[in-house]
């Protein structure tokens, strides 16, 4: 790796990483096809070019980068949890944290999906379409509330790291963690050793975020390659609509809250949280970008680990500001599609299934679609109208993602700093982190 490449920050490589994709995948779509037009043989066998970069190359090498990150997520929600609890001197510190960090994932998607609701009745992005749809989709059945919180406490911890079941890791961690605070010397001892772990996950994760700008660039070529432009001009009112109003929860929403809760500056944390967002961006997937989003914040934001492991891996979990204002739009969009007027006493209900469903589904793979699927379902819609939004849903989720991991960054500002577990001086400095951040590669080149 040359030294030219160590000049930018890890931010604009990424930045740059994403728009060559975007670029290169476009170019792809427009040049090649995998109708085999442009095929080549090799000892007998056919292969297309357009297959051997999308589904080949960019496919594989995507595949490999969000593997990494989520190979790290489990061990670091576990470590940094044991080792957050374990420290915490007033046992009732974890009640506090878990009711402020509980009550404000809430309020922010009840604000989301009001906002979103109201902005969609302003606009009306469906009324005049006579939208068809060829697919279908079924709606899964929701877990219910008593059976999220039962399902919460695991009958076996290694089979729930296993299949990364979230809270049951979150519950199991802060129970090992407390009981280490209270064993003496023999809990000191462990929580040295799992120090030790926490400092080189940490370290892994730097490694990978130094890859970041390849991973992003082959996602992105993946993506553009194979995403139809007729699709989004077909939804082109309500593409826009979700997404300015992703942005303005994103920009102006937490900005107030984090402002009025905390007296903190709103633009330190939105440019402390370009890094974290653009991985959230390109992955679509709060918990793979978990590891970015706990590095922002103790390294970036100077929040105390005691707070960010824990108020973090939950809000990766239950906070789904971008998925309800998805739901938010797309039920008045599908409502104004099949011409069905819905009164005031219906929209007050999509905000309190909604609100509720953020945590009620917690952990439910389609998770998005699910909640959306219930929230019609209360308001007596047609559950097949979810396909009409299938077709540009992968494109917002992106962005979605980029918000729901910019809300856990800002609510866990507010309770750290309410909770004294935030260093204002790391939060106000404009370098702060980027020791780790470029610490890199160099010593591996000088043995290439």
């Amino acid at each position: 790796m040359s030294q030219s490449a160590h000049k930018f920050s890890l931010t604009t490589r990424i930045f740059i990483g994403m728009i060559a994709g975007i670029v290169i995948g476009v170019l792809l779509q427009l040049l090649f096809d995998d109708s085999g037009d442009f095929t080549f043989s090799v000892f007998g066998f056919q292969f297309s070019a357009y297959s051997i970069f999308v589904d080949g190359i960019f496919s594989t090498l995507g595949q490999i980068f969000i593997a990494s990150l989520k190979m790290l997520v489990v061990p670091l929600v576990f470590v940094s949890l044991i080792c957050g609890t374990s420290t915490l001197s007033d046992p009732s510190k974890l009640g506090r944290l878990g009711a402020k960090s509980v009550g404000l994932y809430i309020v922010t998607t009840a604000i989301a999906i009001t906002l979103a609701m109201s902005m969609a009745l302003l606009i009306s992005p469906g009324e005049g379409l006579n939208l068809t749809t060829e697919t279908s989709f079924e709606a899964k059945t929701a877990p219910s509330l008593g059976d999220v919180i039962v399902n919460m406490f695991p009958s076996n911890p290694i089979n729930s790291m296993a299949q990364g079941n979230m809270l049951q890791i979150i519950v199991f961690a802060v129970l090992f963690g407390i009981s280490m605070a209270m064993t003496g010397e023999a809990g000191k001892r462990v929580s040295a050793f799992f120090e030790d772990i926490n400092t080189v996950i940490m370290r892994l994760v730097t490694i990978i975020m130094n890859l970041a700008p390849y991973g992003v660039f082959v996602l992105m070529a993946k993506l553009f390659s194979t995403i139809g432009g007729d699709t989004i001009f077909s939804l082109a009112k309500y593409f826009f609509l979700v997404f300015g109003v992703l942005i303005i929860h994103g920009l102006v929403t937490y900005s107030i809250l984090l402002k009025l809760l905390s007296g903190l500056s709103p633009v330190v944390l939105l440019k402390k949280m370009r890094d974290a967002a653009l991985f959230a961006f390109s992955t679509s997937s709060s918990s793979a970008t978990l590891p970015v989003t706990m590095e922002t914040a103790r390294n970036k934001l100077g929040i105390n680990n005691s707070v960010a492991s824990f108020t973090l891996p939950l809000g990766a979990t239950i906070n789904m500001d971008g998925t309800a204002i998805m739901q938010g739009v797309a039920t008045v969009f599908i409502a104004q599609v099949y011409g069905v007027d819905l009164s005031l006493g219906d929209y007050m209900m999509v905000v309190l299934t909604a609100t509720l469903a953020s945590i009620g589904t917690a952990g439910v793979p389609g998770v998005g679609l699910i909640m959306l699927a219930m929230v019609l379902q209360q308001v007596n819609l047609p559950v097949e109208g979810i396909a009409l939004i299938i077709g540009v849903d992968r494109l917002l989720d992106m962005t979605r993602t980029a918000v729901n991991i910019t809300g856990d960054c800002m609510v866990s500002c507010v309770v750290a700093k309410s909770e004294g577990g935030l260093d204002e001086d790391i939060y106000y400095n404009e370098h702060a982190g980027e020791k780790e951040e470029d610490v890199n590669f160099s010593e591996f080149d000088k043995n290439a």
